[in-house]
C-alpha cells in the first residue's frame, strides 16, 4: 500500500517527508489550522439602546433629541458590538411615539384604538435582536441637581449585574464630565406614577420589567436635569464625551466578566 501503508515507520518516502524542517513546519500548520477551524468562534455581543423619545421635556429642551446624540455617539464609539436603537419618535402607528412616561400604565402597556404605545413598539422591537445588553438613555426632571443616575430593576435574577454596570457606566460618565455620581438606584423607589412589576407589585420601569424585556442585562441612565443641567446637555461636544464614556465603560466590564 505505499506510504499508506499502516506501517508508517518502515516507509522511507514517509521518514524522509518527516525529517525535513520545512515540509514538518508545514504539516504542523495543517494540522493546527485544522484544529482552529473546529473551535467555535465566540459570539458578537447584542446591544440595543434605547434613546428617551419624550419631546415636551422641559422649556427650549428635547429629551428626545439629546438622549439619541448620546445613543449615536455610542452607538460610533470602540468597542463594536453588533447594536441597534430602538426609537419610536415619528411613528405614525403607535400611541405617545414622542411623549409619555416609562412608569404610566397610559403610556406604556395600555393599548389605544388598537395601538402599541411608543414604549411597548421599542421593547418589541428590542426582543427581537436578542439583546445581551439593554440599555435606556434619558436626562431627568425637577432634582435641581447637575448629576447622573443608574436605575436597575427591582427583584430582578440579574439585580447584582445590572447594579454592577450601572455604577460603572454613572462613574465613567461622572468622571468624563462635571455630572455629580448620585449612585444606582432601584427602579421600585422612585414613587413615580402607577407601573407595576407583576412580580413584586412595586412601581417600576415599564423598560426595565423582566416581563417585557427578555434582554438579561437592563439599565436605565439619567443622565443631567432638563433644567440644572440644560446648556450643557445641549452642547454637541458633552453629548460626544457622554456617549463615548458609556461606550468604554460598558466594554472594559463585558471584558471583565467575559461575557
Amino acid at each position: 500500500m505505499g506510504c499508506w501503508s499502516l506501517e508508517l515507520n518502515n516507509c522511507a518516502e514517509c521518514s524522509n517527508l518527516f525529517q525535513n524542517p520545512c515540509m514538518r513546519a508545514i504539516l504542523y500548520l495543517i494540522i493546527f489550522g485544522m484544529l482552529v477551524s473546529y473551535i467555535p468562534a465566540k459570539k458578537k455581543k447584542v446591544v440595543v439602546w434605547q434613546p428617551s423619545h419624550q419631546t415636551n421635556t422641559g422649556k427650549d429642551f428635547s429629551e428626545a433629541a439629546v438622549s439619541n446624540a448620546i445613543a449615536e455617539a455610542a452607538m460610533g464609539a470602540a468597542p463594536h458590538y453588533k447594536e441597534y436603537k430602538v426609537w419610536s419618535l415619528g411613528r405614525k402607528d403607535v400611541h405617545n411615539a414622542d411623549s409619555g412616561s416609562n412608569t404610566v400604565v397610559a403610556h406604556t402597556s395600555a393599548i389605544v384604538d388598537g395601538k402599541l404605545s411608543g414604549y411597548a413598539w421599542e421593547l418589541k422591537q428590542s426582543n427581537k435582536h436578542k439583546s445581551d445588553v439593554f440599555i435606556a438613555l434619558h436626562n431627568n426632571g425637577g432634582t435641581r441637581r447637575h448629576a447622573v443616575w443608574g436605575y436597575i430593576h427591582y427583584g430582578d435574577e440579574h439585580e447584582k449585574e445590572n447594579r454592577e454596570l450601572a455604577a460603572q457606566l454613572i462613574a465613567a460618565i461622572a468622571s468624563a464630565t462635571t455630572l455629580e455620581n448620585r449612585g444606582v438606584l432601584l427602579d421600585s423607589t422612585t414613587g413615580r406614577n402607577d407601573y407595576r412589576c407583576a412580580t413584586t407589585g412595586k412601581l417600576a420601569f415599564y423598560s426595565l420589567d423582566e416581563h417585557i424585556n427578555v434582554s438579561p442585562i437592563r439599565v436605565l441612565l439619567e443622565i443631567g436635569d432638563n433644567a440644572a443641567s440644560h446648556d450643557f446637555l445641549q452642547d454637541p461636544a458633552n453629548q460626544k464625551k457622554i456617549g463615548e464614556a458609556i461606550k468604554q465603560a460598558l466594554g472594559k466590564w463585558l471584558e471583565e466578566k467575559n461575557r
